[in-house]
């Protein structure tokens, strides 16, 4: 078993550790992507992207202490650390902003291009998983619907982010259906 926040247990393996657990393996995962761009030289918005990162990473901590608390009805010694819609705002904006600079698929693309793009590319599956735990623990218990909807909009903001690591979409690789068929 586990002890969750508020001091009560429960198993390892029940929605409630599985989702922050999820959102704990999603910030390792940011951890990689920010330390490949310490690599990078040529995209010029590497050093805005590893910015946004770490401030996701932080979020995430966030998240995971949301996640970690369950909601009482019992007055808190402490009042519990929820998401907060001015944090999804905050990542709206950066998806419209970052949206601007991309042409508008016509396709689905293949997760790929550059290093650092793949990379997100697993963050942003990792981000719907994590998403998916999340729903799963909200259809069992109440929790702060603001999570869920982080979950989702980050998913959003990190792929808009692998299109602008992949030189704002012109490395992207595109789906071509059945290919492998012809």
């Amino acid at each position: 078993s586990t002890g969750l926040t508020d001091g009560s247990r429960v198993p390892k393996h029940s929605p409630r550790p599985q989702a922050y657990g999820s959102v704990d393996e999603l910030n390792s995962s940011l951890g990689m992507v920010y330390f490949c761009l310490n690599k990078e030289s040529s995209n010029i918005f590497k050093d805005e992207i590893k910015n946004l990162i770490r401030e996701i990473q932080n979020d995430l901590f966030d998240l995971g202490a949301d996640l970690a608390t369950p909601i009482s009805k019992e007055k808190q010694k402490y009042p519990p650390l929820r998401i907060k819609k001015k944090q999804i705002d905050k990542i709206e904006k950066k998806i419209d902003h970052y949206n601007k600079l991309l042409k508008p698929l016509s396709s689905f693309i293949l997760p790929g291009g550059s290093e650092a793009s793949s990379l997100l590319h697993q963050s942003r599956t990792i981000a719907r998983r994590a998403e998916r735990d999340t729903s799963l623990l909200s259809s069992k218990e109440d929790i702060n619907i603001q999570s869920l909807i982080y979950l989702n909009r980050l998913s959003d903001l990190l792929f808009v982010l692998c299109r602008v690591l992949n030189e704002n979409g012109l490395k992207d690789i595109l789906w071509i259906p059945g290919l492998s068929q012809k």
